[in-house]
């Protein structure tokens, strides 16, 4: 069975908002105010939560350290667990276009950089987790994205083959995932970067949700001779 895997972050949802009032709360708490701002800092907000804290360290703190950020990474995430979804949203047309993929037979998985936990949390409270047929997160296995056992071990959770699947993301991590996987890649251009996100040389652009399955098609054609769909 052919496989689609997805991020999350940035590429199904638009999580900034929630993660940027996460990570400010840290910074209130040091009575540093809110450093960060959710739309101009977006792209570091989908690179995880230990780099929206350097970020606003590196902003309002002098002498600023490592052990900052780590003392402040668990209050970050429950701050962010206790209103993940109050600003988050599905990218338009997303869940109809993964509907639509499934329908077309294809395996559907998640493999993100995001905690498993929180992660599951936030597709269930969207209404999508039913939509996807693995969710690999960041502490799912010793390793993260950029390294491929994620990747691959979605794919296999999900009942499909490596061979036969393609990865659609948002950064140059989900690019670097797919070669070390040996799959193609899709960036959306609608993501906090836009269309620059092309610069990273990914095999597709998905410019809407209404032409996913068409380049899944394309990226994944349907092996000459085989039943699988």
């Amino acid at each position: 069975m052919r496989t689609l895997v997805f991020d999350l972050d940035g590429t199904l949802a638009d999580t900034s908002a929630d993660l940027i009032a996460a990570a400010n709360a840290c910074f209130a708490a040091r009575g540093l105010g809110p450093v960060l701002d959710p739309v101009q800092d977006a792209l570091t907000a989908f690179r995880g939560g230990r780099a929206m804290l350097r970020l606003g360290f590196s902003r309002a703190a002098p002498g600023w350290d490592e052990g900052m950020v780590d003392a402040d990474y668990p209050v970050l995430l429950a701050a962010y667990e206790g209103a993940i979804d109050r600003h988050t949203r599905l990218y338009p047309g997303a869940a109809e276009a993964v509907e639509a993929l499934r329908a077309a037979g294809w395996a559907t998985a998640i493999c993100t950089n995001k905690p498993e936990g929180l992660a599951e949390t936030l597709v269930t409270r969207l209404g999508v987790r039913g939509l996807f047929g693995a969710l690999v997160g960041a502490d799912t296995l010793p390793v993260r994205k950029p390294d491929p056992a994620p990747y691959r071990l979605a794919v296999d959770r999900a009942g499909g083959q490596v061979a036969v699947s393609a990865l659609v993301g948002d950064t140059d991590t989900d690019v670097a995932t797919a070669r070390a996987a040996g799959v193609p890649v899709a960036l959306v251009a609608f993501g906090p970067e836009g269309a620059g996100v092309a610069r990273l040389g990914p095999d597709a652009m998905l410019d809407g949700y209404g032409s996913l399955l068409a380049i899944a098609e394309r990226l994944v054609p349907r092996p000459v001779g085989s039943n699988a769909r």
